[in-house]
């Protein structure tokens, strides 16, 4: 994505998978370090609150509410002088600090400070700065209005609002302003690549959508005097969008692409740390493995049901043909929740919270925006309760051509086990909602997120159901863990020329067994929409595998699954070699001391 700047966009949307609940007292023993990192990390949560307030919002920051991104004048040196004093600030402390976790939090801040310096530093090297406001405006409005923002946040709408049209004093529409840091940018470096051209083509297709989702909420909202900023913010839209298609199209690269540097750049913030070669090794001999393992459940559900043809391929397309109705999707998938949580408890597998996890499905502008399913957070930071939501999609928004591709991967009864497990529980859902209550830092909840932490542990909890599962449904699973290998493969080669990109959609839909639509926004992943991400899932998956395979190695029978993944969830998102290093020397030991104390 290349935006104005970049973080602008995902700021606004923070549309990836956290979320936060009320944070229970931490343990006395670790409430005074806690404390003391938070007020650590306020001065990061200040910085992001001035450069990128809406993203401070997102986070539950307050003070920002009527503050809008500034693209008045180019930030980019001073944004980057304050970044380096607060890092050289941070460099300080953790010199003078002997508690270790404040130590390993510290850390966290400056490696999440130093990454958003380095990203943006090659944006500004490399890329036309590209702002795709439609889809920033979207996510400002879904987030103020949404049922579990604070009242703060939505009272301060219509400010921001009139600020974005230009209609507050002081202030000029935002599109023109986006349009003005681009053109000032080309103009002092005309060799500044364009936005891929396809992204550029969503973004011009999808704008009707993004308008009308916009609207709908307002009018839905109980929110007083939206009318006349939203009617001006309609017509800058609109000259937006043609602008878009005759400066921003024009100059939009047809080569997908990047630089080496920026997908190397690309890995590193999602948290990989494996050379794209290793990367590629491993994940092909997985996909291998799990081919042989769906292979083998296929025959023994063919034979079940006297179907001729045991391969798995036919086997998936032939139990995908039952659909389930449209008005009878959220009902069956909140009975698989039910189901899912009653083989936790049954088999100990996490300790469960005493509430209920949120489930619904997406509208159309929240299709274009975020095609596959998904968390949808609320704030992580001064949380008063309110819940994440498991947003299931339904299909891809039409392309250039206006053909609109629909999904059947998750709509049949066999996709529910799995894909629920993912995003709600033991997932995702259940994730962010113990860290938060354990009172786990800042640092851990907000800047140590990444792909590799957060992935690595829904398709591990994946796993933990799939013994558990109707045949058909572990079927599906293996199918999930069998596509997060083929990501960990496809990704890197496509962006390192070693297979085209229609390559990899037809590999998705004839080896994996996807449907146009899912295999079309995998493709689209890679190349343009998150290039690197797709390869975290796996990469976490075998990296917290090997932790609790270690931890199994040590213990042997006295290994307790329950007691090792409320460990693992207690940590925070912290990196794999930090959670290994608690596992051994905290969790290890103290299951061996309780042995002998029986």
């Amino acid at each position: 994505m290349n935006s104005l700047p970049k973080k602008m966009a995902l700021a606004t949307a923070v549309a990836v998978l956290s979320l936060g609940f009320t944070s229970a007292p931490a343990h006395s023993e670790e409430a005074a370090w806690v404390k003391k990192s938070n007020a650590n990390a306020q001065l990061l949560l200040q910085l992001t609150g001035k450069y990128a307030p809406e993203q401070a919002g997102s986070l539950g920051v307050t003070g920002f509410e009527n503050e809008i991104t500034d693209l008045s004048r180019d930030l980019y040196m001073e944004r980057r002088k304050e970044g380096l004093a607060l890092i050289a600030e941070y460099q300080k402390r953790l010199k003078a600090e002997t508690n270790s976790k404040i130590k390993q939090d510290l850390e966290i801040l400056i490696e999440s400070a130093n990454n958003s310096l380095k990203t943006e530093e090659l944006d500004r090297k490399y890329f036309l700065p590209f702002a795709d406001v439609h889809a920033m405006l979207f996510g400002v409005i879904k987030q103020a209005l949404d049922p579990r923002a604070a009242k703060q946040e939505r009272a301060s709408l219509l400010t921001r609002l009139n600020k974005y049209a230009g209609i507050t004093p002081g202030f000029r529409p935002i599109t023109e302003l986006a349009k003005e840091r681009m053109f000032e940018r080309l103009k002092a470096n005309p060799k500044l690549m364009g936005p891929f051209k396809t992204e550029v083509e969503h973004s011009i297709v999808d704008a009707p959508t993004m308008i009308a989702g916009m609207k709908t909420m307002l009018e839905k909202s109980d929110l007083k005097g939206w009318e006349k900023p939203f009617a001006a913010l309609e017509q800058q839209l609109a000259s937006y969008t043609v602008l878009t298609k005759t400066e921003v199209l024009t100059r939009a690269r047809s080569d997908f692409h990047l630089p080496a540097e920026v997908y190397a750049n690309n890995l590193h913030e999602f948290g990989m740390d494996i050379a794209p070669q290793d990367l590629i090794s491993k994940a092909l001999t997985s996909f291998a493995e799990i081919r042989n393992q769906m292979t083998i459940t296929a025959r023994q559900i063919a034979k079940e049901r006297n179907w001729t043809e045991s391969d798995y391929r036919s086997v998936m397309r032939e139990i995908k043909k039952g659909q389930i109705p449209k008005d009878q999707v959220m009902p069956i998938y909140r009975n698989r929740l039910t189901e899912i949580e009653a083989i936790i408890a049954e088999q100990h597998i996490v300790t469960l919270p005493d509430r209920k996890a949120v489930i619904r499905l997406a509208t159309d502008a929240e299709n274009a925006r975020q095609p596959a399913p998904h968390m949808s957070p609320p704030r992580l930071i001064g949380n008063t309760g309110e819940y994440g939501e498991f947003v299931l999609t339904s299909g891809m928004p039409p392309d250039a051509s206006g053909k609109v591709l629909h999904f059947d991967d998750f709509t049949h009864e066999a996709g529910t086990w799995t894909l629920t497990a993912h995003e709600a529980r033991p997932g995702h859902e259940l994730q962010f909602a113990k860290m938060i209550e354990a009172g786990v830092s800042t640092a851990r909840a907000v800047f140590a997120f990444n792909s590799v932490n957060v992935e690595g542990w829904a398709l591990y909890a994946e796993a933990e159901m799939q013994a558990f599962e109707p045949i058909e449904g572990q079927l599906f699973a293996l199918q999930h863990r069998m596509m997060r290998a083929a990501r960990a493969f496809l990704d890197p080669m496509v962006n390192l020329g070693q297979i085209k990109p229609e390559e990899v959609k037809s590999f998705l839909m004839e080896e994996v067994g996807l449907s146009e639509g899912m295999a079309t926004q995998e493709m689209e992943r890679y190349t343009f929409r998150m290039p690197g991400q797709a390869t975290s899932y796996f990469y976490g998956y075998q990296q917290l595998m090997e932790t609790r395979q270690m931890a199994q190695v040590a213990l042997r029978d006295k290994f307790d699954r329950q007691a090792f993944n409320d460990f693992v969830l207690a940590q925070g998102l912290i990196p794999a070699r930090v959670l290994r290093q608690a596992v051994m020397q905290e969790f290890v030991p103290s299951i061996q001391q309780k042995q002998k104390k029986n």
